[in-house]
């Protein structure tokens, strides 16, 4: 359920605005109506935090990932002059790199010509003897022998080139010599600048591995100062009325109203409970019931937060995510995959979280649907060779129908394509319903309206049967049913409380085409569901294809050829889960509600990090 939520705003005197807002960060209850997303104070302390994560990335980086390394504590002071010595470090490592790439670039263009100092040849320039060097191949130096412009004289060969040294005159441009310029230093005065970047950026990596005992205690300083970033943000969102008193305004759950009260009157703050208006977008705090709960893992990955005045599905969408997450998979061999998974989370964390629980939930309905339709591993043979699989099998939609039981395969299908269908209306008619009952209850009168788009789930579900499946359809039944529901929508859908009929009524009139189109656009989402059918088969294509390919290329290489295959059918097949199954929930069945999934979390001003350090500090 979403709880309720209070707008509670404190009053304090000005001097004591640090004190207020550390009071209310150590109780962890107030979330801060309209926060400021940044400030002066907080860019400053964001600033240093991507500086630490810089350093803890960098030591990251070099040091290694399989080693377990202690982790040490530091002080606030050896901290930083920690923090200061490997940002000199990385800078002059980072110097170091650029100089190291740009002196092995010169090293190798100049090594073949030996090691000479430039500085005598620019001194011979300078005396006038116009010197210009040059590799060519045999037959360039032949043309350049022939003429008698050019003075040079032979040089030592420069790896497969000619290479010769030109007084004066040079050769011309089209003869293919190619000159070269020569360095700054000589060969050996680069190789020892080398070796000093070498050193200097083997002594960052060194100081970089030996701090990898402290990369606790960086994760650690980067979540104090992230905290104390929202201290600033927070201190800034309050208002300081006539440099006298500072007012801060949030939302508390319901609940908790009565323990923001008791910290008022223990702090000496004026207070002001109220109830949430119309105006007022509230943030949304979720109370899961029992087993509910383990959809929480699903919303934090995706994100999603009902708004404060939506509804709270959790339990039908676990329950329908489930379903399809069982259908997409659509194999119990996967689920056992799934299932050891999940033991062996369990097992090595000692304890079983929430993700595992729902880990445990969703292996079960696969390995129960996987069985059901008898698809083990994709394969036929694994039900041949253990017959007790196949009591499970309801032989009307298994997928091995016509092998095990002489059914028909299309029948099979076509029963689990009813299946799903039937699995489409359900779901979008009981949106319908949860509309009627809650529009009930503050005698709403569009609830007629829903009711009309119940009846046309259900006979827009005997239209897709008809389309599909070839199933009989007493189209009389149908284009009656549709007219009603249409017309129930139309005339009831835009009432509500506090508004005329007559008015309702006009506004339902003039969306008349929009309401077309969503009554197109309900038999497209009862269609839609036709998907869980689709993804199912072509996992099971997916399979049999890697298992023909195995049976084909013997027992070691077989195996491997089942391996790849199965990894990567499961891969696709949580894919598919995230794009299907999470869909259908997201978007075909809020639709039907009228959710927008336009919420925020809850999130109070609270303490994430234990200090007493930080507490002095900002009081000061």
């Amino acid at each position: 359920m979403i709880e309720t939520m209070k707008v509670v705003t404190l009053v304090a005197s000005s001097k004591k605005k640090n004190e207020m807002l550390t009071s209310l960060r150590d109780a962890g209850l107030l979330h801060i109506k309209e926060l400021k997303k940044t400030c002066e104070a907080s860019e400053q302390k964001a600033q240093r935090i991507h500086s630490l994560m810089t350093v803890l990335n960098a030591i990251s980086d070099e040091g290694d990932r399989k080693k377990e390394v202690k982790q040490e504590n530091l002080d606030s002071d050896s901290f930083s002059r920690l923090h200061e010595e490997i940002l000199r470090a990385l800078d002059a490592k980072k110097k170091a790199e650029d100089e190291h790439v740009r002196l092995a670039r010169e090293i190798g263009r100049v090594s073949a010509w030996g090691d000479f100092d430039p500085s005598e040849v620019r001194a011979l320039r300078g005396q006038g003897f116009d010197l210009s060097f040059y590799t060519l191949d045999e037959k360039a130096l032949d043309r350049l022998r022939e003429d008698e412009n050019v003075r040079f004289i032979c040089l030592s060969d420069v790896g497969r080139q000619k290479a010769v040294a030109c007084l004066g005159s040079r050769p011309d441009p089209l003869s293919g010599a190619r000159e070269f310029t020569l360095p700054e230093k000589s060969l050996s005065a680069l190789e020892a600048e080398d070796e000093e970047c070498l050193k200097t950026i083997r002594s960052a990596h060194e100081l970089l591995v030996s701090s990898a005992k402290y990369t606790d205690e960086y994760r650690r300083q980067i979540k104090l100062l992230d905290q104390e970033a929202m201290f600033e943000r927070v201190k800034a969102t309050s208002r300081d009325e006539d440099d006298a008193i500072t007012l801060i305004t949030g939302y508390v759950p319901e609940d908790r109203s009565e323990d923001i009260k008791t910290l008022a009157k223990a702090n000496g703050w004026a207070y002001l409970v109220d109830d949430v208006s119309d105006e007022d977008n509230p943030p949304t705090k979720l109370r899961y019931k029992g087993l509910v709960r383990i959809i929480q893992p699903i919303y934090d990955i995706l994100g999603t937060v009902p708004g404060y005045r939506e509804y709270d599905i959790s339990s039908w969408f676990l329950l329908f995510f489930s379903v399809f997450f069982a259908m997409i998979i659509g194999d119990a061999g996967y689920g056992l995959i799934f299932l050891i998974i999940a033991v062996v989370m369990n097992v090595k964390a000692k304890k079983c979280s929430d993700i595992n629980i729902l880990l445990y939930f969703l292996s079960g309905t696969t390995i129960v649907y996987g069985a059901v339709t008898g698809t083990w591993f994709g394969s036929l043979t694994v039900l041949e060779k253990l017959p007790f699989l196949q009591v499970f099998i309801i032989p009307s939609i298994c997928n091995y129908s016509m092998e095990l039981y002489g059914i028909d395969s299309v029948y099979a299908q076509n029963n689990v394509m009813q299946f799903c269908f039937i699995l489409g209306a359900a779901q979008l008619g009981l949106a319908c319903v949860i509309n009627v009952i809650n529009k009930a209850k503050v005698k709403d009168l569009s609830l007629l309206g829903d009711i009309g788009w119940l009846i046309d789930v259900c006979v827009l579900y005997m239209m897709a049967l008809y389309l599909v499946i070839g199933a009989e359809v007493n189209f009389s039944i149908v284009i009656a049913g549709v007219a009603v529901g249409f017309a129930l929508v139309v005339v009831f859908g835009s009432q509500s409380p506090g508004q005329s009929f007559a008015s309702g009524l006009k506004s339902g009139l003039g969306g008349f085409f929009t309401s077309f189109l969503d009554t197109v656009s309900c038999f497209s989402n009862i269609m839609s569901y036709i998907r869980l059918f689709a993804v199912g088969m072509a996992s099971l294509a997916i399979a049999q294809s890697f298992n023909n390919m195995a049976g084909m290329a013997g027992p070691v290489f077989g195996f491997l050829i089942v391996i790849l295959g199965t990894l990567l059918n499961i891969v696709m097949g949580l894919l598919s889960v995230v794009v299907h199954g999470v869909r259908l929930n997201l978007l075909e069945f809020s639709g039907q509600l009228g959710m927008e999934w336009t919420g925020y979390k809850y999130d109070p001003f609270r303490k994430t990090v234990e200090t007493n350090e930080t507490n002095k500090e900002l009081q000061k």
